[in-house]
């Protein structure tokens, strides 16, 4: 486990946290997907030069990717050695998403891109609702093609927060 991807089946799911909790666990370095892609103002980062700062980092014998962009999920499974997958309820993400946007509000996070200050609309809001189970369903097809065709990649699927805590404790040790 040295090339890690940590992923989700919504914003909200925690990712962010785990990753930092198990970067610090393995002394390897994470790298916040939504720094960078979002440039200051909340402007997007062109999708070439996106993947181009992917496989910068890819480039690395150890680190940790953490987020969903879809449009380069499939470059970075290439590199990945691991892959985490958190589910949580759509409940939860709702709550942590608004959680978050509280306690930030006029602040960017460490894992935001520079200038982004923290912001929560319903167009968020609405999106998070209404592609939650989708995503939650395109998710298993694609773990059960994976386990066809990616033999050698380790899947590693958490879906309670306490599978997520036990998953963290474990490797502190």
């Amino acid at each position: 486990m040295k090339r890690i991807m940590v992923i989700g089946v919504s914003p909200g799911v925690g990712k962010t946290t785990f990753a930092r909790t198990l970067g610090e666990a393995l002394q390897i370095q994470v790298h916040h997907l939504d720094k960078l892609y979002w440039k200051p103002g909340w402007i997007e980062t062109p999708l070439e030069e996106f993947a181009d700062a992917q496989k910068k980092i890819m480039e690395g014998e150890e680190w940790i990717i953490e987020g969903n962009y879809g449009n380069t999920f499939d470059l970075r499974i290439q590199y990945a050695d691991t892959i985490i997958y958190l589910e949580l309820p759509l409940y939860v993400c709702l709550y942590r998403v608004v959680k978050r946007w509280v306690t930030n509000i006029g602040k960017t996070r460490p894992d935001m891109g520079e200038g982004c200050e923290e912001k929560l609309d319903w167009e968020f809001i609405k999106f998070i609702y209404t592609t939650f189970y989708s995503r939650k369903k395109k998710m298993k097809e694609r773990f059960r093609s994976f386990q066809e065709t990616e033999a050698n990649k380790n899947i590693i699927i958490l879906n309670s927060k306490k599978q997520i805590q036990d998953f963290l404790d474990a490797r502190r040790k």
